[in-house]
């Protein structure tokens, strides 16, 4: 129990490096009565004020709440949209909430009073404030896409195995206000604050890139569709969407080369690089080693668990008797959905975990630093040495709830569910194992 409870610090300080209150200060400053956009420190660009805050994310929120003291009375207005549990009171700003993993009618509204806020007004600059969950949070769906179309199509995108990157290119191409469409009704130049939720920290494919250009086209949307078996499972009405951009009937996403490109001005401000330099300081702050891996886990989750397993078995021959040794990785897996049970990629990650990981001095947390995983109450899971016994002391196979996809159930009998609650931010996921031999 005592590396259990370590591992909970050390993710307490994951979260801590990416605090939107904190991260926020990073690219604004309020000197002499004007704001400065700070991207460049020698060379400050102002934003003419009064301003159009906007924004979406799990941690949009908290971010205007940052954005805020920054600014001076009365020279700002606007809105964001959270997820539920993500929730603050922003003076001067309306908190609208949406629905994730899957949009639902909130998102829906959400959407359109963004886009209202974006296409009205006199502000010359708008501020946009993104952060992972944006692409369900708010949802504009291309007619003749109902919301009810946009459900299934999301929960297929996500039930496929696809990566984020895949999935937010057929998003963007079903949406009004994803793929540079918030900036193209915006019009004007627009600074976006983002905390990054996706490998390669890429400003297309974070959110589906509401306020940037996107590079990828209506073809790869359809090949996306087609390469996971979904385009003749997606409603009639995306196809129809789908093909109607492929003919040029109806306009591609914002393109680098639009006139309105030249509005996007862009800074991340954290990222999961920040979560995992913060857990290795924390854990050589305790006298232990660390390393931190840079290779991001990435694809099927339970093959992500089998190479990081290799790794850990590498450092334990090389171990020094009586002195922890911390690993800390970070990324985003994928889970293809082929059983009937509840998990997500933390947990199921996790579940791969237990029979390699069986009578090994070794204590794992895999968890989302937005503090949730898929459609459960928990962030993941911890796994250790003991796990495989205790499980097979319980009567349960992890290798028939791993097939079943029903990680989440597994771990809820061991009693080894990780349940933060929201944090207010989301830089993907980490993982960090002490090795104690």
């Amino acid at each position: 129990m005592l590396y259990r409870a370590k591992l909970q610090e050390f993710y307490a300080q994951a979260i801590a490096a990416a605090l939107p209150e904190r991260c926020i200060a990073r690219a604004f400053r309020f000197a002499e009565g004007r704001l400065y956009w700070v991207e460049n420190p020698q060379s400050p660009t102002e934003i003419p004020l009064p301003v159009l805050v906007l924004g979406a994310g799990k941690a949009s929120a908290r971010l205007a709440r940052g954005l805020v003291p920054i600014l001076p009375p009365g020279s700002y207005r606007g809105a964001v949209v959270t997820s539920p549990g993500n929730e603050a009171e922003v003076p001067g700003i309306t908190v609208l909430r949406g629905a994730h993993p899957t949009p639902n009618h909130q998102s829906l509204a959400a959407a359109e009073h963004l886009l209202a806020l974006a296409r009205g007004g006199s502000e010359r600059a708008a501020i946009f404030l993104l952060s992972g969950g944006a692409s369900s949070l708010v949802a504009a769906p291309r007619p003749p896409i109902t919301l009810a179309d946009k459900i299934v199509t999301t929960r297929l995108l996500l039930a496929s195995g696809a990566p984020v990157q895949a999935v937010n290119t057929v998003r963007k191409h079903i949406s009004r206000i994803k793929g540079g469409g918030l900036l193209r009704a915006l019009a004007r130049d627009v600074f976006t604050v983002a905390i990054s939720d996706v490998i390669g920290d890429d400003p297309p494919t974070i959110g589906s890139g509401p306020t940037v250009p996107d590079p990828t086209t209506f073809a790869e949307a359809r090949a996306v569709l087609e390469r996971y078996g979904l385009w003749s499972k997606v409603p009639t009405s995306v196809r129809t969407v789908v093909e109607q951009g492929l003919a040029g009937t109806i306009p591609e996403t914002l393109k680098p080369s639009d006139p309105e490109s030249a509005f996007a001005h862009y800074r991340i401000v954290a990222s999961n690089q920040d979560a995992k330099t913060a857990v290795a300081q924390a854990a050589r702050a305790q006298g232990w080693e660390a390393e931190v891996i840079q290779q991001p886990l990435q694809g099927e989750a339970r093959l992500a668990a089998e190479a990081f397993s290799k790794i850990v078995d590498e450092c334990l021959a090389h171990a020094v008797a009586g002195r922890p040794r911390c690993l800390v990785a970070g990324g985003e897996t994928t889970v293809t959905v082929r059983g009937s049970g509840l998990g997500g990629r933390n947990q199921e990650f996790a579940l791969a975990l237990v029979t390699q990981l069986a009578n090994k001095p070794v204590t794992l947390l895999s968890a989302g630093t937005d503090g949730i995983d898929g459609p459960t109450d928990a962030a993941g899971a911890f796994v250790d040495g003991s796990s495989f016994d205790r499980a097979r002391t319980l009567g349960l196979d992890p290798a028939r709830y791993l097939a079943a996809n029903d990680s989440y159930h597994f771990f809820e009998a061991l009693h080894d569910l990780f349940r933060p609650g929201p944090t207010g931010t989301n830089v993907m996921d980490i993982v960090i194992a002490v090795l104690h031999p």
